[in-house]
């Protein structure tokens, strides 16, 4: 009910917090371990899950959520994004030597060059989709671009990853949507990537063996621009299915869900975006209108965008296209003011996000400054509901413990 009141724009008993329902509100997860370390929750040396191995996510685990008040938790896919099942999970430990579970399908045997190797499904016979370079801290995905032979481009390379939802799949979003609805009495984000056109993160497939089309990201930039109508009609077969999925999954999961995530395509860069307004009108609204306007009619979910950097040019658009959340609210960009945009945008748009800036204050401010820029988002953006509490992205690797701790007791003292 919290979580409700947000979004709907009315002012709840207290600002709801986020942390780790999805893989854009997470935590790296030795930032995961130092703060379970401080917080007393665990025994030295115990290790932490590794939920999303591209980005070194960590569990955000129930008794994490109870100490801090977390208000959403996720429903999330039962693979990862290189393609392998959270599941036989294994000990490794981090170049930091961080304590870690991952699972069966996660290589842990280093390169000569002490890199490790990421292979799609965990497949160790098909070319390596991802990289952590020695000493690193996430994966870079490794481009695997077949070549482009430009009178014999085919849409349907690009869509071989959209394929309808198996009955396996299916039952296992119904499983845990009603486990998760009887068990806790929190909100529930559904972390569906159906709908994420043209979303960098997903366009090399990291998941597939071997990927068809366009799938190096310079080249796919470039497409947006050179080959729009090839674009458009990838993202046409692509709204196809994901409509067919979404009636599918609204009719196993109902109103157990809350917030659904409909894209992660990021238009923004630090000072403004980089791709013109024109071209989101025409080669992405249309889809994302098409997405929220179903989902609007047939279900209660709230709709979510993610898009980083600069983007208050395109918010009147996003609104336009039915979208009800914006995140992560990368208040640091060009044009990005929390006032002015609550100003502005706060009665239509939900801010998630936004609450402090992981980009500097977090990792390199004092605990003072980190308290000092909780309290004022809390307060500004939460004013008459329509804020859910969380931090500009994931919270990296490498932030201080006494940021951590100070972030969380000053949100307590004034949500």
């Amino acid at each position: 009910e919290r979580v409700l009141k947000a979004l709907r724009h009315e002012q709840p008993d207290h600002v709801p917090l986020d942390l780790g329902a999805s893989v854009l509100t997470g935590m790296h997860v030795s930032s995961v371990y130092a703060l379970r370390q401080a917080l007393g929750l665990d025994a030295p040396g115990t290790p932490v899950r590794v939920m999303d191995p591209y980005q070194m996510l960590g569990e955000v685990k129930l008794d994490l959520v109870d100490a801090l008040g977390v208000d959403v938790l996720p429903l999330s896919s039962a693979a990862t994004l290189f393609g392998y099942k959270r599941e036989g999970w294994k000990e490794w430990k981090l170049f930091d030597g961080t304590p870690l579970l991952v699972p069966e399908g996660f290589n842990t045997d280093p390169e000569a060059d002490g890199d490790i190797l990421m292979y799609p499904g965990g497949d160790r016979s098909a070319p390596a989709s991802g990289r952590m370079p020695r000493g690193g801290f996430y994966f870079d995905e490794i481009v695997r671009q077949p070549p482009i032979v430009e009178g014999a481009l085919d849409p349907e390379d690009n869509c071989q990853e959209f394929t309808v939802i198996s009955e396996e799949d299916l039952e296992y979003y119904r499983t845990e949507a009603q486990r998760l609805d009887r068990e806790t009495d929190k909100a529930i984000f559904a972390g569906f990537c159906f709908s994420s056109f043209g979303d960098i993160a997903l366009v090399p497939a990291p998941w597939l063996k071997y990927p068809k089309g366009i799938r190096d990201i310079e080249e796919w930039y470039v497409s947006t621009e050179l080959r729009r109508d090839y674009v458009y009609r990838v993202f046409e077969r692509q709204c196809e299915v994901a409509l067919v999925n979404l009636a599918k999954l609204s009719g196993a999961i109902g109103d157990k869900v809350q917030v659904t995530l409909i894209t992660g395509t990021d238009f923004g860069a630090q000072n403004g975006l980089f791709i013109s307004p024109d071209c989101y009108r025409e080669l992405y609204k249309p889809f994302h209108r098409t997405i929220n306007d179903w989902l609007h009619r047939n279900t209660s979910w709230k709709t979510f965008i993610h898009t980083c950097g600069s983007v208050v040019e395109l918010i009147p658009d996003l609104i336009d296209a039915g979208f009800d959340i914006l995140n992560p609210v990368q208040t640091a960009a060009a044009g990005m003011d929390p006032a002015a945009l609550k100003r502005r945008f706060g009665s239509e748009l939900v801010f998630w996000g936004g609450g402090i800036d992981t980009q500097r204050t977090l990792p390199f401010g004092t605990p003072g400054e980190v308290r000092r820029q909780v309290c004022e988002r809390t307060r500004l953006l939460g004013e008459g509901g329509g804020f859910v509490f969380a931090g500009i992205h994931n919270i990296q690797a490498g932030v201080p413990v006494e940021n951590l701790l100070a972030m969380f007791d000053a949100f307590r003292e004034c949500r």
